[in-house]
């Protein structure tokens, strides 16, 4: 090959090099950030992902006050305003959810149109990055759960939780569950057991659901045992069968959780983007507590253990 050719391979590669460094300039949009909507007097929180994809296009994902994220095919922007819609999930009717907002020094607010019609306000700040301790100082383990009342706990409504013979139990469908004391890093040790076709879960910090269902046989999935709940994915289904005791042991420092069920290792060191759909809040850089989920189920646990960090 000749010095002229190679010479114009040479220039072709670093102008297309020059092209694609150009295009995937990040837009101050991108990133992740906290979202609470005003809505009917109540303030939900939400979380928004904008990323690149290719040249020039915007996607993201979206979680809500409820379901799992869901992914954003395009994020419109221009000018520091932007919009993107995304259609119903666990929402009432088919009209789809339409978002616009514009940046404002350092955060997002817009208006969202929920499925009903109407149109609630709503401001977004970036989420924090929670620094991940690499050498955490280990307290002492103490019994979040006395096995003889609900001490240490509130029920968020009209109360259907009982403890029977050291086990918290739930009946029926009813109040979600919230531990009155609140954590940063932690390791939890909890027992569960359910029903044929139950679901809970167990929400860390009160802001990042490990499901709890009835999955016995089926592939892993984000939304299934296991899982944080629509954004991380266990690497095998340990459910066990409905009626027998099972076992999470989660470590969770910053962002990074790891998470052993029934003896094996499911999730190892991964990082949760954000929130999941039932949050207490999201305000991250905070302490919070353990909430387990009521509303959908009969679930019982026991030997509820909690190890904190000193640093």
């Amino acid at each position: 090959m000749n010095i002229k050719k190679l010479k114009s391979i040479a220039f072709v590669t670093i102008s297309l090099l020059s092209f694609q460094m150009n295009a995937q300039e990040a837009k101050p949009i991108e990133g992740r950030w906290n979202l609470t909507i005003t809505q009917d007097g109540k303030e939900v929180p939400s979380w928004l992902e904008v990323t690149h994809s290719g040249f020039s296009t915007l996607v993201g994902r979206f979680v809500y006050a409820f379901g799992s994220a869901r992914p954003i095919a395009e994020v419109k922007f221009n000018d520091g305003k932007f919009n993107f819609e995304i259609p119903p999930q666990w929402e009432p009717g088919k009209r789809y959810m339409e978002f616009e907002g514009e940046m404002k020094g350092d955060r997002l607010i817009g208006k969202m149109v929920y499925t009903d019609g109407k149109e609630y306000d709503w401001i977004g700040v970036r989420a924090p990055k929670l620094e991940f301790n690499t050498s955490p100082v280990w307290g002492t383990p103490m019994r979040l759960f006395n096995g003889e009342n609900l001490e240490g706990w509130h029920a968020m409504g009209e109360n259907q939780w009982k403890v029977k013979d050291g086990i918290l139990i739930s009946e029926k469908s009813g109040a979600n569950l919230v531990s009155d004391q609140k954590f940063d890093d932690f390791k939890l040790h909890i027992e569960f057991r359910y029903p044929e076709g139950s679901n809970s879960g167990i929400y860390l910090r009160g802001r990042y659901e490990v499901q709890i269902a009835d999955n016995f046989g089926l592939e892993p999935s984000s939304i299934y045992l296991g899982g944080i709940y629509g954004f991380l994915t266990p690497n095998e289904m340990v459910a066990k069968a409905p009626g027998e005791w099972q076992v999470y042991d989660i470590t969770l420092i910053g962002r990074r959780v790891t998470i052993v069920a029934n003896g094996k290792e499911i999730i190892t060191d991964q990082i949760i983007p954000g929130m999941t759909g039932g949050a207490l809040d999201n305000k991250e850089e905070e302490a919070g507590p353990f909430l387990i989920q009521g509303d959908h189920g009969p679930v019982e646990f026991r030997n509820i253990i909690v190890t904190p960090t000193l640093n």
